[in-house]
């Protein structure tokens, strides 16, 4: 059995209870290791922790930072495969995945961030005749980012990178599903010799863990991401206490697919952005609207891609699809797929549990689906399900589909597929979305804001977005 510690001061302890959590092998549906059940006290100990840091940290220069930083990164990608194997174990899916998506993504989002601040430039305005004003960026202080389980190491990372090139110190809370690699990010700290208490990693429950985080006085700013009902709590509780908010909430996303696309491209991609990561992504498509010309051409097509696509433990290498993450959740993704039955859709393919064999029978798969002849209104297609389950239905025109498209009250992410360039640009912008992808999927440039609107977040991460959010402007006006 493995024992996972909190990363506080510099050091791995255990928690101050000395209580842990069964956290669980979605491949195989058995406990595999014990993490922290820690408490608001081990949240105060790191905050400390933090405080006391700060000093240093944000006194050191933005190039020494960097190379913290930037060592950091290194080392996780010298041990790229070590990390992948562990994301696949503790998450369910393919290590293919963790190998090409997950982990260089982490190293990526460290490395930018490194570079980032290197080129982060301030204002200045100039008023003739009388002065001139110049913007200072300055850390807030100690800051919280509370990271969710589906791309564990990928967004933990996304979170604390701009937080430390900005000079915050940071308390952080991984996923109690998902913690392995947040533990390995923490050992992979203290050998590349970051000061102690610059990033103290907290495990636990969301309810203990995370609310002491958003409660804590001298936490001065909460980065959130996961589900939109648990960003209403935070924002509950810090919006009085006048902390920064980011909160990257949950998605609907519409899959916009018209008649002149490149067909085969749309179809493949298509397969990606259904279910990918067992379509535990935030941006997955999981309404897809294909204009009526091809409504039949391209289900029979999808519908056969689909059923094709291989459910199998993480490990092998022909698998399309993994383990979802856990047991409650895989419960929740098939209770959705008896409402849509209830609604009136049908089943193409998939609906079902599947069931490997030997020492994977008790794991969670579930076979990728896809559901037609649902109202765009019904719960199915305006809830979110999170996971390999997808819907299709047929649109005559731009108006209907923009109806359907903005229906829901989610609006992070949305896809078109069209070779009409006119076309493309007026539906990007009617679409309620913080990000529209045209003839492609999940194409990420880290420079630019990434968030939703709606109930699907507030504020924007990524590029320069991220490092404002971590640093409060100071204007300094000298009179001529």
């Amino acid at each position: 059995m493995i024992y996972l510690k909190n990363y506080i001061g510099g050091e791995l302890v255990g928690p101050v209870n000395n209580e842990h959590i069964d956290n669980y092998d979605p491949s195989r549906g058995q406990v595999y290791s014990q993490i922290p059940d820690s408490t608001k006290e081990d949240v105060d100990k790191a905050v400390e922790a933090a405080e006391k840091a700060f000093p240093l940290w944000s006194g050191l220069s933005k190039s020494e930072r960097s190379d913290y930083m930037i060592k950091i990164a290194n080392i996780i990608e010298s041990r790229l495969d070590e990390f992948a194997a562990a994301e696949s174990l503790d998450n369910g899916k393919p290590v293919s995945l963790a190998s090409h998506v997950d982990i260089p993504r982490g190293v990526s989002n460290l490395k930018f961030f490194a570079t980032a601040i290197l080129h982060y430039a301030s204002e200045s305005h100039y008023m003739e005749g009388v002065g001139v004003n110049y913007t200072l960026r300055k850390p807030i202080g100690v800051v919280g980012c509370i990271s969710p389980w589906n791309l564990p190491l990928y967004l933990f990372t996304w979170k604390i990178a701009p937080a430390l090139a900005a000079g915050n110190c940071v308390v952080a809370k991984p996923s109690e599903i998902t913690p392995m690699t947040a533990f390995m990010l923490s050992e992979v700290c203290k050998e590349a010799g970051l000061p102690e208490g610059v990033l103290n990693i907290v495990h636990g429950l969301g309810h203990k863990v995370g609310d002491a985080i958003t409660r804590n006085p001298r936490i001065k700013a909460i980065s959130f991401t996961g589900g939109t009902t648990t960003g209403e709590t935070i924002a509950g509780i810090a919006a009085p206490m006048f902390k920064k908010l980011s909160l990257e909430l949950g998605g609907k996303n519409p899959n916009i697919i018209f008649a002149d696309c490149d067909f085969d491209k749309a179809l493949s991609t298509t397969m990606r952005s259904s279910f990918a990561n067992q379509g535990q992504i935030c941006l997955c498509g999981s309404r897809i609207f294909i204009e009526r010309p091809i409504y039949e051409k391209f289900k029979e097509a999808f519908v056969a891609k689909t059923a094709r696509a291989k459910v199998s433990y993480p490990s092998d290498p022909e698998a399309k699809l993994g383990a979802v993450v856990s047991k409650p959740h895989m419960e929740k993704v098939l209770s959705y797929i008896e409402l849509a039955k209830e609604e009136g859709g049908t089943v193409l393919t998939g609906g079902e549990q599947v069931v490997l064999e030997g020492e994977y029978a008790s794991g969670y798969y579930i076979r990728p689906t896809i559901i037609e002849g649902l109202d765009y209104q019904c719960r199915t297609n305006q809830e979110e399900i999170f996971g390999p389950v997808v819907t299709i239905t047929p649109f005559d025109t731009e108006e209907e589909v923009l109806t359907m498209a903005n229906s829901t009250q989610y609006g992070l992410a949305a896809t078109v597929w069209t070779e009409n360039l006119t076309r493309a640009h007026r539906v990007a912008d009617e679409l309620h979305s913080g990000i529209v992808w045209v003839n492609s999927w999940l194409v990420r440039d880290l420079r630019t804001p990434f968030g939703g609107v709606k109930s699907s977040g507030v504020g924007r991460e990524g590029g320069f977005e991220a490092l404002r959010f971590f640093t409060e402007p100071k204007n300094v006006f000298i009179k001529s």
